[in-house]
């Protein structure tokens, strides 16, 4: 074996027992490790119809193929569970340090069941795995908590430390788990369920060698990706105000085009994602106002306030993820913020940014620092969160909420404080916390009243700050997922950058092209978003980043490397089928335990229905339904039901490997 480690660690928690388990070659060479590895064990052993917070769900920790092999920006970690959020399947994605440690601690994933009588945290050295006592932790947030066990636990080696916050043991589902200071896997409800186990938290230090088949060859790809990226940088008198006018250019152009993927690297290393601060309003990229304004709404004088310039000002240094090359992250120092008590904290990112900026008619970016950071702390997704707020001031501007309700809040568009202390009820679950700590889907079907009409979500789950009205790949990815709501699967523009079709024969070249071809129901344009969902889960086994996979097929060199690493001398286009399979397995997923896919077809107001009647998406309504069903057609799934076909499942050979095939 080489890349992968072969074993995986299995922790009951009602019983205390530890159980390692070999797992057969043949579900690496199908599935590769990280989400395609989790994918095999729940799918064989959560029951059909389980509790995602009962003792039968299953909460993995799994490390990518890629990680540890000499590879780089290969350092992600995955969360695995049957969702609270969706009913369905749930991972969700982080950086950090986790990834590596896993696999030196002599695993490709560690995986939880049952539920523990007191609060526990597992605990890994060279001696093996111990539960202990998490009750003088419980109670703490994430920072905190993770700050006490590094300092318990740090002799001669730093250890990683997975944890989470008081959202997720107050079971809030949409609470995520947080390592490394606040980077955060936030999306699936994956916090909820590892509150609902009484696991505090994951403490790794491994020292076990991780293997690769070709060291040498490994290296080589990994030097001449690393020297690209060194070449990439912005002139250092091109500020961040100037983004608003590439964005609003952006969005005014009829036509096209394939870029290379590697010239973002310039942006993120300047300023990481909140470069979309900027660029993403005027072009109609940002969702404003619950998704029902536009530029008209939050215009240059709102926007510019979010300046990535002005937060890059209070960076004291680039954060970097393990193996990674770009450092779209960064530390910033927010001790003269009046708003704010932190003085050192992770900048917040784009996502963040909109969430609690344009989406709700916000513009002071100290209101954000601290929302970030009181978010990180709690462990609760702030996409999530951003749009559960932004439902309930739209519910409150309609007196579906009345300020009684809301315990004395004015919740009006832009209120900062109140969003804050509306943020502090919902971790807590006080009062109107309760009613929106599980996100918009729960809160509308309680709050009732025709809320449904501008309660925003996919599925269950809130979607990413992205419109699907300027992408509209993007809202097939957001629709027919099986993690709906994710604007990390693919996209129109993720699909020009990585120039699949320069190694895979059936990726489809678009040349330049119109973008109203793109609303426009068809088989090319299905096989964009099929490639795009069989490379990112390909990503996702070998734990890669996104913000890798952009670069292009030409640069950064995954199936080269994954060769590389196992030695298996597999074809692009059979790694493409590789990634089939692992999205073919989350579809099965979601059959088994009872999830109509149509009902994760993105909310109305997303796709356009009605239209805008003003900004830069004015007038355009996303054919989404056809589209998803020609997605659906391209995968080799039931285009009218989505449910993978039994012919599709024996030519992926999954037939060969599950216990029980739905």
């Amino acid at each position: 074996m080489s890349g992968y480690i072969g074993k995986i660690l299995n922790v009951n928690l009602s019983n205390g027992e530890f159980l390692e388990e070999t797992i057969p070659a043949s579900v690496y060479e199908l599935l590769l490790s990280g989400v395609g590895l989790g994918a095999y064990i729940l799918y064989n052993r959560i029951p059909a119809g389980a509790d995602p917070m009962g003792p039968e769900n299953i909460l993995g920790f799994v490390s990518g193929l890629l990680t540890g092999t000499g590879s780089v920006v290969t350092g992600r970690w995955m969360v695995v569970c049957k969702s609270p959020l969706t009913g369905g399947w749930g991972d969700s994605n982080c950086g950090g340090t986790l990834s590596p440690a896993i696999k030196q601690c002599g695993y490709d994933g560690i995986f939880f069941s049952g539920i523990s009588e007191k609060p526990v945290y597992l605990y890994i050295d060279h001696k093996g795995p111990q539960l202990k006592s998490a009750e003088h932790l419980w109670g703490m947030d994430a920072v905190e908590s993770e700050e006490a066990l590094t300092k318990e636990h740090w002799k001669r080696k730093k250890p990683a430390v997975a944890v989470i916050g008081q959202a997720a043991e107050n079971r809030s589902l949409i609470s995520g788990i947080c390592n490394d200071g606040g980077r955060i896997a936030a999306r699936s409800g994956g916090g909820a369920v590892m509150g609902s186990k009484r696991l505090k938290a994951v403490v790794l230090i491994g020292q076990k060698a991780i293997p690769c088949h070709e060291p040498v060859v490994m290296k080589t790809y990994s030097k001449a990706i690393s020297a690209k990226v060194r070449k990439q940088n912005l002139p250092s008198f091109i500020p961040g105000s100037i983004l608003g006018l590439g964005g609003a250019l952006m969005g005014s152009m009829k036509k096209a085009t394939p870029i290379d993927g590697i010239l973002t690297t310039a942006i993120f290393k300047r300023w990481g994602t909140i470069m979309n601060n900027t660029m993403g309003v005027p072009n109609g990229d940002s969702p404003i106002k619950n998704w029902a304004g536009s530029v008209k709404d939050y215009g240059a004088s709102a926007y510019q306030k979010l300046n990535p310039d002005r937060i890059i000002k209070q960076e004291t240094q680039k954060y970097h993820c393990y193996s990674c090359i770009i450092g779209c992250g960064g530390i910033v120092d927010i001790r003269d913020q009046t708003k704010g008590i932190y003085e050192h904290t992770h900048k917040p990112e784009y996502e963040t940014c909109c969430a609690f900026g344009g989406l709700i008619l916000n513009k002071d970016l100290d209101a954000i620092y601290y929302i970030n950071e009181l978010l990180n702390r709690a462990g609760m997704d702030s996409i999530s969160a951003g749009n559960t707020v932004a439902f309930a001031i739209e519910a409150y501007e309609k007196g579906m909420l009345t300020r009684e309700m809301t315990g004395g809040l004015e919740l009006s568009w832009g209120n900062a404080q109140s969003v804050i202390d509306l943020l502090k009820k919902m971790i807590t679950r006080e009062g109107i916390g309760d009613l929106l700590a599980d996100g918009v889907k729960v809160a509308s079907l309680k709050l009732g009243s025709g809320s449904e009409a501008f309660a925003i979500h996919a599925g269950g789950q809130e979607p990413g700050m992205h419109d699907a009205r300027m992408d509209p790949l993007l809202g097939v990815h957001f629709s027919s997922d099986p993690t709906p709501g994710r604007h990390t699967i693919g996209s129109g523009q993720y699909y020009d950058m990585m120039h699949l079709w320069d190694k895979v024969s059936w990726a489809p070249n678009p040349g330049a092209y119109l973008k109203a071809n793109e609303y426009i129901p068809s088989d090319e344009v299905a096989l964009k978003t099929v490639a795009n969902s069989c490379y990112k889960e390909l990503t996702d086994g070998a734990g890669g980043c996104l913000f890798a996979m952009v670069l292009g097929v030409d640069h950064w060199p995954l199936f080269e490397w994954l060769n590389a690493a196992t030695g298996w001398q597999k074809t692009p286009d059979e790694y493409m089928q590789t990634g089939k399979r692992i999205q073919t397995l989350r579809q099965m997923f979601n059959i088994k335990h009872g999830l109509d896919p149509m009902q994760s077809k993105m909310h109305k107001r997303m796709a356009g229905e009605p239209p805008l009647k003003k900004g830069p998406l004015k007038g355009i309504t996303v054919p989404i339904e056809a589209m998803m069903k020609l997605h659906w057609k391209n995968f080799g799934w039931d285009e009218n039901s989505g449910i993978p076909l039994p012919s599709t499942i024996s030519e992926l050979q999954l037939d060969q490997i599950l216990e029980k095939v739905a």
